[in-house]
């Protein structure tokens, strides 16, 4: 195995660990040696994903927390800090999805339902982080999921493309701002992938045959496929690399 990639002694958190990608990095995290925190917002459903990557060996812990109320966010962190006793590496992989709306009929809670979450969550998640790493002095990585749709023209989905969009400029200035602590800043851009928030999207049949002939791997993505960028991101193997969004959409946005 190349050492670059071994996180033993290492520690993580991941938001939205609970299910979808965040589920498979976290998995593909343990894996490769890491202590892992996942967070969700379901505690049922954080529970259950603890006790199956529990059953796959390594440490790992949960804890409930809405990424959109910022003293769940601390308490979280701190929690998870206690727990693991340092964080290297924080994914903010917790999002929600927009309800399909034209613009022109779009309320301002709807829009602000999503970036409350999808971009006050960031926020709120990767300053707990950074401070943590900027006092402990050894640097870091911040990773957050961002999406395709903030690359392309997401209609009737542009509050989510807009989330997205922001995510990915502030990943850019983060990188900048925090280099000189030695914290890496990157963001992942999924495309289309089989997860509980996709799940009725690909279901139906006339939005599979209109999108799936344009993914060049001729195949929706899967949680698992998200494992190796997360190792990459949170191991000394990147440790050069930052301010980059990470396409992994099967090819989707190229064709």
């Amino acid at each position: 195995m190349y050492k670059g990639f071994d996180l033993s002694g290492r520690c993580a958190v991941v938001t939205g660990g609970n299910g979808g990608i965040g589920l498979g990095m976290a998995r593909a995290l343990l894996e490769a040696g890491a202590g892992v925190a996942i967070w969700g917002s379901n505690a049922q459903k954080t529970r259950a994903a603890r006790e199956q990557l529990a059953s796959g060996g390594g440490r790992v812990e949960a804890f409930v927390c809405d990424v959109g109320e910022e003293s769940q966010v601390e308490r979280a962190f701190a929690d998870s800090l206690a727990a693991l006793g340092r964080v290297d590496a924080c994914f903010a992989n917790a999002g929600v999805s927009a309800r399909p709306t034209p613009m022109l009929e779009m309320s301002a809670d709807e829009f602000r339902r999503v970036m409350r979450v999808n971009v006050e969550g960031v926020f709120f998640t990767f300053r707990a982080a950074a401070r943590h790493m900027v006092e402990r002095g050894e640097g870091g990585a911040l990773v957050a999921t961002a999406s395709t749709a903030a690359i392309e023209g997401a209609a009737r989905n542009s509050h989510y493309g807009a989330s997205k969009g922001a995510v990915t400029s502030y990943v850019r200035a983060l990188a900048v701002e925090l280099a000189r602590y030695r914290i890496r800043v990157n963001s992942i851009l999924p495309g289309w992938i089989e997860t509980d928030m996709t799940e009725r999207a690909i279901g139906d049949e006339r939005f599979a045959d209109a999108v799936l002939p344009r993914i060049p791997a001729r195949r929706w993505g899967r949680v698992d496929d998200f494992g190796a960028i997360a190792v990459y991101l949170a191991s000394e193997a990147s440790a050069y690399h930052t301010g980059e969004q990470f396409v992994i959409d099967g090819g989707y946005t190229k064709y």
